[in-house]
């Protein structure tokens, strides 16, 4: 990674996910075309949380996770690519826990419970190749307490952003981890970034990815190009989504780790624009280990949401690599533009004058 393009506050160590007490992540990454999953485990169960705000979501057993109903405590949460098909991944989770002796104990066996959310992947490379129940389990194995990968890998393996002018004019996405630590309680992020919109850095509002402009040297700003008039290409409904996960070793009820998914929301919409569109699926799990044996106040545990969010979101474009499919599809990354990232603002005011919105 470029360091002239990753601001100094994020080049630094940014934490992950893993430094949350009890909790392990992994990735499987396909080699046959850009695609993978991604799955977080909870060996000794997390009291569960979900907030899906996109309008197209790809999900699985998102039900069991509402405060009002009788499930408690979930085991493992998986991140596809492969749209619908990439569920299939969640019971390859499901198959590798049971052999571990990992589940809610329901009498006659150990219940493991994977809820699981998918992002559109199918137009980078051969769309018949998808993660199923043999690439979650695969994901599983290669968990551990260890900083996961980011960048091209796993759920973000094909994941691109900046797609409201078409996706000639796109950018690799990926995924991204994060942490914070206060009074001794951990927040950390997963987040697998596929957005249909663009990607900022949260505290500058400086542009890091997103639509391209015609000759795919220069970044577009698709908010501003939006109210200045331009008109967005249709898309197919469902076709962007970031997915992810916000753990917490704090001790949480089954309301507290709902708040917490929907406050993690903000941490997306600080970090991408436009976000939560009618053709994205934005979903965020939330997992409480309790493994701290104490607690922080909502208030603080909200903003360590949203902050290891929206840095795990920005990471996730960050580390990514640009790639070239076999179709001849270009997808650079924030890299490949970072000898003209400094034109970002001048490029805006040659296109659109000095109207800002």
């Amino acid at each position: 990674m470029s360091p002239s393009i990753l601001p100094a506050r994020l080049a630094r160590s940014a934490g992950s996910i893993t430094r949350v007490q009890g909790i392990e992540a992994g990735h499987y990454t396909d080699t046959r075309r850009p695609t993978g999953c991604s799955v977080v485990i909870a060996r000794a169960g997390a009291v569960g949380g979900v907030d899906v705000r996109g309008a197209a979501p790809g999900t699985r057993e998102t039900d069991l996770l509402h405060p009002t109903n009788l499930v408690e405590r979930v085991h493992a949460v998986m991140l596809c690519g492969g749209s619908a098909w990439g569920l299939d991944a969640a019971s390859g989770a499901v198959r590798w826990l049971e052999e571990q002796e990992v589940g809610l104990d329901v009498r006659y066996a150990r219940l493991p419970l994977v809820p699981a959310a998918v992002l559109f992947d199918l137009g980078v490379g051969e769309a018949r190749i998808r993660p199923d129940a043999a690439a979650g389990h695969a994901a599983c194995a290669a968990a551990s307490r260890a900083a996961p990968a980011e960048g091209n890998v796993g759920a973000g393996t094909g994941a691109s952003v900046g797609k409201v002018f078409g996706m000639e004019h796109a950018m690799k996405g990926g995924i991204g981890t994060a942490s914070v630590t206060v009074d001794g309680i951990t927040v950390g992020a997963l987040v697998a970034c596929n957005a249909l919109g663009d990607v900022l850095e949260p505290e500058t509002g400086q542009l890091l990815a997103g639509a391209r402009t015609a000759d795919g040297r220069q970044l577009r700003d698709t908010r501003r190009a939006l109210l200045c008039g331009e008109l967005p290409q249709p898309v197919l409904a469902g076709t962007n989504t970031t997915i992810g996960v916000i753990a917490t070793d704090a001790q949480i009820n089954k309301a507290q780790a709902h708040r917490l998914a929907v406050v993690s929301h903000d941490g997306l919409a600080r970090a991408i624009n436009p976000v939560h569109t009618m053709s994205d699926g934005d979903t965020l799990f939330t997992l409480g280990t309790g493994a701290s044996g104490r607690t922080l106040g909502m208030i603080t545990l909200a903003a360590m949401a949203a902050q290891v969010t929206a840095v795990a979101t920005v990471r996730a474009v960050l580390c990514a690599r640009g790639i070239t499919t076999a179709e001849g599809l270009w997808l650079p990354s924030a890299c490949d533009l970072d000898d003209r990232t400094s034109m970002v603002r001048q490029a805006h005011h040659e296109r659109f004058g000095n109207r800002s919105p």
